[in-house]
């Protein structure tokens, strides 16, 4: 029956399939714990058929690795539609799904892979580069802007480096609800923007355009009642 498996399988597949058998084993267990062993039982094939397809464990991490990177970029797109603080509120809300479901696999991304290998290292750097790329790029878009000034850039920058140290951080441990700590960090977004509107004319544009649409009820008025409270 196996034999039968196998023989339907195509190459590519067969590669698919292993991909997938890699990252779940990779989102419970940190990669360099996982040997090719366990990922051929999982599979339901022999090691040398493993090695068939991918010429070591590095060449099959990093192909999940691919995966990974492409689905965490994935999380931050959200329709250009509504208030932008429920959509960074969604796209949060996703991010932290991802962290959740992918905790050891999700800490060897973002710290550059197994430790065993420079090589790996270079290129999980290279992965998470792009993701974070694709989700300043993302950001700007819903704040309409394709030529950012140097500060809106790097508020949206530090706010995407923010969100991932702080699900990192999160994750050893979790002492704090994530739905809090998802709410936060749209907070943060917020504070970091309005503290660079007061140092710059045209981020002050930025923000105040956003505050426009935003609804009372909303997460970035959530912010402003809680700091009213906190003053009053």
């Amino acid at each position: 029956m196996t034999t039968g498996v196998r023989r339907r399988m195509g190459v590519e597949e067969r590669r698919r399939q292993l991909i997938g058998v890699a990252l779940e084993l990779f989102s419970h267990r940190p990669p360099d714990d996982v040997s090719i062993d366990e990922i051929a039982a999982a599979a339901g094939i022999s090691r040398p058929l493993v090695y068939h397809y991918f010429p070591g464990k590095q060449s099959l991490y990093e192909a999940a690795l691919r995966m990974a990177a492409d689905e965490l970029a994935g999380r931050f797109v959200e329709p250009h539609e509504g208030p932008l603080g429920a959509r960074l509120l969604r796209v949060m809300g996703r991010f932290f799904d991802f962290v959740e479901g992918h905790g050891p696999g999700f800490a060897a991304l973002m710290r550059g892979g197994p430790a065993a290998s420079a090589g790996g290292s270079t290129t999980a750097n290279a992965m998470i580069d792009e993701v974070r790329h694709a989700a300043y790029l993302q950001i700007l878009a819903h704040l309409g802007v394709q030529d950012p000034p140097a500060r809106l850039e790097l508020v949206v920058r530090s706010w995407v480096s923010l969100a991932e140290s702080t699900a990192l951080i999160w994750l050893d441990g979790r002492r704090i609800p994530r739905a809090e700590l998802e709410l936060q960090l749209v907070h943060d977004f917020a504070a970091l923007a309005a503290v660079s509107a007061a140092y710059d004319a045209e981020m002050a544009e930025v923000v105040l355009r956003i505050v426009a649409d935003e609804p009372e009820e909303g997460p970035f008025g959530d912010l402003l009642a809680r700091l009213t409270a906190l003053a009053g």
